[in-house]
């Protein structure tokens, strides 16, 4: 079966609030690259990256059923440029093969059911959770209690996602409040510490917020700015299969980073 791209993308920009949730300019969400009209598939990834065009398109399985990739960072990340190179290569990949792309970032972190941290939060046991910082006056990160040695938090959170987790101990060795932002938020140390948490989990963070977890307190979980958000997209992807009956997959091509 097909559904009309049309309906699919307009249920996603009213669920995940795209016309409403700030972001960076390069996000560009919601649909960014139409196809024929019709998807039978969905592909769920973190990147519109070339290796990512090109699993889609060599994905036997869904070679009659025209995929629609959903991501978590779309096409346009580098602004206003012209067709040619990288990006005439992916854009020329994507209309031979009718591969519809959307795209949602901030609006995908935020979201309180797929969003990546309500995903992570949910997964990894945070109880009552609470949002605890902003992005551009909307609410953001999620906080929640547990009661955990933090070796162990650690050790959750490797399995969940598949990566390797570097621990910043400044803080205390059994957790009781962690806080969450998933991708590169170790800028937002102090908003977690401010917060009441004692833990903060992100993807990735500078070289001084080290210091910044030491002398406030604080234990910051470093997990991989790609790891931390592949929850999101898959647990979308899921929603989207439930409610329009397609089969869907995820693509994973790791940064490492």
């Amino acid at each position: 079966m097909t559904v009309a791209l049309a309906e699919v993308s307009s249920y996603l920009d009213g669920y995940l609030r795209i016309a409403d949730v700030p972001d960076e300019a390069g996000a560009v969400n919601g649909l960014q690259v139409e196809n024929r009209g019709e998807i039978g598939s969905i592909v769920a990834a973190v990147d519109a990256s070339q290796a990512t065009i090109d699993g889609v398109t060599r994905e036997a399985a869904f070679a009659d059923r025209p995929p629609l990739l959903l991501v978590h960072h779309g096409l346009f990340w580098d602004g206003n440029q012209p067709v040619v190179g990288r990006r005439y290569r992916r854009i020329r990949a994507l209309l031979e093969h009718d591969v519809a792309v959307y795209s949602a970032h901030i609006p995908l972190d935020i979201h309180p059911e797929v969003g990546n941290n309500a995903v992570l939060a949910r997964d990894l046991g945070l109880s009552a959770p609470t949002t605890f910082d902003l992005y551009k006056g909307i609410p953001l990160g999620v906080a929640g209690e547990l009661v955990l040695p933090r070796e162990e938090l650690v050790r959750r959170l490797e399995r969940r996602l598949g990566s390797t987790a570097r621990l910043i101990a400044g803080g205390p060795e059994v957790t009781r409040r962690v806080g969450i932002i998933t991708g590169g938020a170790g800028g937002r140390i102090g908003a977690a510490a401010a917060a009441g948490c004692d833990t903060f989990i992100t993807g990735e963070g500078a070289h001084y917020t080290y210091f910044d977890a030491m002398e406030l307190g604080l234990n910051a979980i470093y997990a991989g700015h790609y790891a931390t958000e592949t929850v999101g997209v898959q647990s979308l992807a899921a929603h989207l299969s439930a409610r329009f009956g397609l089969p869907w997959v995820f693509h994973d091509h790791p940064t490492g980073l």
